[in-house]
């Protein structure tokens, strides 16, 4: 089982429904049937992604006198509007923005942030609150909530990167697979006997194995009929995991969620050098992803949302970085959304012991994303009392 971890099998992926695909609702959290799959595409920022050298506010002086060595001039942001522009390794993505496809949360945060990457991370993945610790993962624990409202929403969820994250609980079935190899294991693994063993702990992990090698079938079984995609994607990390994810959902692979991870965020030193380069394999990957599915007549159904741990502080540091901070802006892109900026840039002068003061709380993210885009109902208590975003058309 090096496909998935015993401890992974006891916390993920109960009975596999039929994923019977979602279309966009007639109003909020409303379900339809629909005969093409939705799904969510969450790209896990790992290290803490500096927000202010991503969305630049390149009118701002204090910006400037903050970040002496850092600072993206003037002259190279791609403006957004008139105080606002994307850093230019970031390129790629603006005919995304002229099309609307793009839309940039701002200032995403919560209140009494965690500087630690462990502990934070936790946070953004469980939905809790800085001091509550929660162990399952907020498309769990939304879906649990939803109970029988949930009925017409896709359970099955893959992860090309990282860990499972928002993902872990066993609300979802979960193929933890890096390549195709990885998955024909996956699927190539025996069954198991169907007869209880006495042993519930034992039940259990026999269970979830039929469970995640039938759910391993059904994938590889959708890309061994799917036609090679005509897209080029970058030789990366993330370039390789976007193009599993375009081509399972070219496929029609009935996943509702795909969780990839693109590492390397945490800019303590040498940041000139190594941010850009982040941010244009980030870039580069993202729009050959939305090129493939454009081709492909799959990006309607498609919603990406970034996410990480934290951002940077607002000054940096002797050794050409930026420590963990707490605020930074997020992306989301699809074919489905209303585009441009979203909420309000936090101030560079009315700071909190040198960190931005969050104006976006990331729970109505997810919350906006769960109503209108999964189907669920609005008001769950997993995001506590934050309302959803107006992201779609």
């Amino acid at each position: 089982m090096d496909f998935i971890s015993r401890r992974r099998l006891l916390t993920t992926a109960a009975a596999l429904p039929l994923a019977i695909p979602l279309a966009l609702p007639l109003g909020p959290g409303a379900l339809r049937a629909a005969s093409v799959p939705r799904t969510l595409i969450l790209v896990e920022l790992n290290g803490g992604n500096d927000g202010l050298n991503t969305v630049v506010p390149y009118r701002e002086a204090a910006y400037y006198r903050a970040r002496p060595t850092l600072a993206v001039p003037a002259d190279r942001v791609l403006q957004l509007d008139q105080a606002l522009g994307l850093h230019p390794a970031l390129e790629p993505l603006m005919p995304a923005w002229r099309d609307k496809d793009l839309a940039i949360a701002l200032g995403v945060g919560y209140p009494s942030p965690n500087r630690s990457h462990f502990r934070s991370i936790e946070i953004w993945n469980t939905a809790s609150d800085s001091a509550e610790v929660l162990h399952q993962g907020w498309l769990h624990q939304a879906l649990q909530e939803a109970g029988e409202q949930a009925s017409g929403a896709g359970r099955l969820g893959i992860v090309l990167g990282g860990a499972t994250g928002p993902l872990a609980g066993d609300a979802l079935t979960t193929v933890v697979m890096k390549n195709r190899q990885q998955l024909a294991r996956a699927a190539g693994l025996p069954e198991n006997q169907s007869a209880a063993s006495g042993n519930p702990a034992l039940d259990h992990i026999l269970s979830v194995r039929r469970q995640t090698h039938d759910a391993a079938n059904r994938i590889a079984a959708r890309l061994a009929k799917s036609s090679p995609l005509k897209t080029v994607f970058p030789k990366t990390s993330l370039g390789r995991q976007l193009a599993q994810a375009a081509a399972m959902i070219a496929g029609a692979v009935p996943a509702s969620v795909i969780k990839v991870q693109q590492g390397g965020y945490d800019t303590h030193a040498g940041q000139a050098g190594r941010h850009p380069r982040l941010l244009g394999e980030l870039a580069a990957a993202l729009a050959a992803f939305r090129e493939a599915l454009i081709e492909t007549g799959s990006w309607q159904r498609c919603l990406v949302m970034t996410y990480a741990e934290f951002g940077r502080r607002v000054g940096e540091n002797a050794s050409g970085g930026t420590d963990h901070g707490t605020a930074a802006p997020h992306l989301f892109m699809g074919a489905r959304l209303r585009g441009g900026l979203l909420g309000r840039q936090p101030s560079l002068t009315d700071l909190e012991d040198g960190d931005l003061r969050h104006s976006l709380d990331f729970r109505r993210l997810y919350a906006s994303v769960a109503a209108d885009w999964l189907g669920l109902p609005r008001g769950l208590t997993a995001f506590g009392p934050q309302p959803p975003l107006d992201l779609f058309t």
